[in-house]
């Protein structure tokens, strides 16, 4: 009898040794499966990002991307409102040129009488009008022409040697473009960024003017003498202003991956494009150190150069929200957002009244001071928060 008990206590020490283990390789497993779920939910996030729920620039939405929803269709509920402007809506109308700028004018008289059908005269001086003329006005370009300026340079015979003496072509005209064409061309290549063989085709085209492709380069790199000198004073202005904006985005030159960089001040812009996106390019523009206020997004490398005064950029913040918001699961982490949502709104709600004359600049004061407060007990509320984007949300606004 003893042995037998003694047997069973054996076997059941094996059955809860064999147990465990499989109660522990199960937990594996399974905290496996779960990390395996939490990527894919993630690479899923990502392929559902779009402008409005990320940074991502409207230009990688696609074409063939989902629609981004908006309004009502955000928040899981069907929209109730038709297409096109509400009732109430202001319309926007193109306003009306000046008489003194119109260039004709048409008079325009009925035939006949819409209500008899009487015949009526169609001379403005021998029929009797009523009521303000209306005005409709059509804009055109008028027939576009290259202006071609010819110097034709003559030899002189001199009346005491007999030597002959031909003039020479002007400084100022010695290029074979003039300075409007020349800047038409920059602006087209530059800012437009229209290829080469395209602008030799469209001004062949439409201004019947063959240009060649060295005259077009011959005419950007005059261009870009002719600003070299502007655009360094500004960029050594840059440092001095009290208020900066600055974001970059993905360029390619060449096929090469390049990043465009804006530097947005009160009175101007200044545009360069640099191989990095590091905080060295705000180093060499701005200096070591910027005195005044930095509007910027989240991006790290503005975080690691600016330990001064700082403003995060509203739309990328309102966007990074409504991501979390899209993709979240957790009913924490959506109040956090809705709240933060409903904050965002009640602060450019009373910015809109400060910009359309309803308060003055005392009152934006006061009562953005309260809106403030709000915003930081929200992220003191959530510095502990189990999601790892509501924290970083959180932690740079306290």
């Amino acid at each position: 009898m003893r042995r037998e008990i003694e047997r069973l206590r054996r076997e059941n020490e094996e059955l809860r040794e064999r147990l465990t283990e499989q109660t522990k390789r199960s937990a594996e497993q399974i905290a496996e499966k779960d990390k395996q779920i939490a990527e894919l939910e993630r690479q899923l996030a990502g392929r559902k990002q779009n402008s409005t729920n990320s940074s991502k620039p409207p230009s990688s939405d696609g074409l063939a991307g989902e629609s981004r929803p908006r309004g009502c269709r955000r928040r899981g509920k069907p929209g109730r409102r038709k297409p096109g402007g509400q009732p109430g809506h202001r319309g926007a109308h193109r306003p009306l040129i000046p008489p003194e700028r119109v260039n004709q004018t048409h008079t325009v008289l009925p035939a006949q009488c819409g209500h008899c059908g009487h015949s009526l005269p169609q001379q403005l001086e021998q029929a009797q009008t009523s009521g303000e003329v209306h005005r409709h006005q059509v804009i055109e370009l008028p027939a576009i022409a290259a202006h071609i300026l010819e110097y034709q340079c003559h030899r002189v015979v001199c009346p005491g040697c007999r030597h002959s003496t031909r003039a020479e072509v002007p400084l100022a005209a010695r290029r074979q473009t003039g300075p409007q064409l020349t800047a038409l061309i920059a602006y087209l290549t530059v800012t437009c960024r229209m290829p080469r063989r395209v602008l030799e085709s469209v001004l062949e085209q439409v201004l019947a003017t063959p240009v060649s492709l060295g005259t077009t380069q011959t005419c950007w790199e005059e261009a870009s003498q002719a600003v070299a000198e502007p655009c360094q004073q500004l960029e050594q202005q840059l440092n001095r202003e009290p208020v900066l904006n600055v974001d970059e985005t993905g360029w390619r030159t060449n096929g090469e991956k390049r990043y465009l960089w804006a530097f947005v001040a009160t009175g101007f812009v200044v545009y360069t494009i640099a191989r990095t996106r590091g905080s060295e390019l705000l180093i060499r523009m701005v200096g070591a150190v910027f005195e005044g206020i930095l509007c910027s997004d989240r991006f790290s490398g503005y975080l690691k150069y600016h330990q001064g005064r700082a403003q995060f950029c509203w739309a990328h913040l309102k966007r990074n929200i409504l991501g979390i918001l899209d993709f979240t699961k957790n009913t924490a982490t959506e109040r956090f957002c809705r709240d933060a949502l409903a904050l965002h709104a009640s602060l450019f709600r009373l910015w809109h009244k400060f910009r359309g004359g309803l308060i003055d600049r005392r009152q934006l004061n006061q009562r953005s001071i309260r809106i403030e407060e709000r915003i930081f007990a929200l992220a003191e509320a959530h510095l502990e928060s189990p999601d790892r984007q509501v924290r970083n949300l959180a932690l740079p606004s306290v």
